[in-house]
């Protein structure tokens, strides 16, 4: 689980993020220049992406390493084969 400090971290971004969604969509009620749309629509995918990082690496940090500790080799498996699926879904070799 995440500790305090990161929670309130994923919090923020995810509150920021969401107003650059809802900016995004005004962007395009408005019929603002296209590039101007793709422009914040990166940022916002940059925005997302970094809160992927937190979030893993608290999951990292807590679920896995808690894995390991605790001698569950079937345990340690499926947290190995959860991070395999997640990055292979995002994988863009």
């Amino acid at each position: 689980m995440m500790n305090s400090e990161t929670r309130a971290q994923v919090e923020a971004r995810l509150k920021r993020i969401a107003g650059q969604v809802g900016g995004l969509q005004r962007m395009v009620e408005e019929d603002r220049y296209c590039v101007d749309i793709v422009m914040q629509i990166s940022a916002a995918r940059a925005a997302l992406a970094k809160v992927s990082q937190l979030v893993l690496d608290a999951h990292i940090h807590t679920c896995v390493a808690d894995a390991f500790d605790s001698g569950d080799a079937a345990g340690r498996e499926e947290k190995i084969a959860e991070l395999i699926r997640v990055f292979d879904k995002n994988c863009r070799c």
